[in-house]
């Protein structure tokens, strides 16, 4: 199977950030997606990546590269923010698009059950956007928002190595329990 993995956003998009600067959402998206790579590849996957830790890819770049690779599966990894200043909104989500497939509604609830199994973390659930990435992939497709960044607490844990593993563990055994 082949796995596309989008760290979404870029190292330079405007506003994805710490209400302290401290963390860049990008930092955190590419810390769970370069963990996630490892182990899918360990067990015979083949991974892309739709991002560049060296300039920002546009949405459609991103739609493109997925559909043109014909991947099997699509995983956005995301930090959630709410406003710009430090708050108490907590928890993790999974977004599939309004007219998602059975499959990609699948593999968001396999990926949900699974992030908060490891991380302990509040369960937002799995819910429905029209994000371009959810929209415009011709594959299943799922977007995971790991906690709120302008949550002081939450913020601490995305900077953590170890809650990147956590998170890039959950997801692959979400995306493996799902494919079952």
């Amino acid at each position: 199977m082949k796995i596309m993995i989008d760290a979404g956003h870029g190292p330079n998009t405007a506003g994805k950030r710490s209400p302290d600067g401290t963390l860049r959402e990008f930092m955190f998206n590419e810390g769970v997606a370069i963990r996630l790579k490892k182990l899918l590849l360990a067990d015979g996957f083949t991974t892309i990546f739709s991002h560049d830790n060296t300039r920002d890819v546009s949405l459609s770049e991103r739609v493109l590269l997925a559909n043109r690779e014909k991947v099997d599966a699509f995983v956005s990894i995301h930090a959630n923010a709410y406003g710009t200043t430090w708050n108490d909104a907590h928890g993790i989500e999974t977004y599939t698009s309004l007219q998602a497939s059975d499959t990609s509604i699948k593999i968001a609830i396999c990926i949900q059950q699974a992030l908060i199994l490891r991380t302990g973390g509040k369960s937002r659930g799995v819910k429905k956007a029209d994000f371009a990435v959810l929209l415009e992939t011709k594959m299943p497709a799922v977007l995971v928002e790991c906690g709120f960044m302008t949550n002081k607490k939450e913020a601490n844990l995305l900077k953590s190595t170890n809650y990147q593993l956590q998170c890039a563990q959950a997801i692959y055994f979400g995306l493996l329990s799902s494919l079952k």
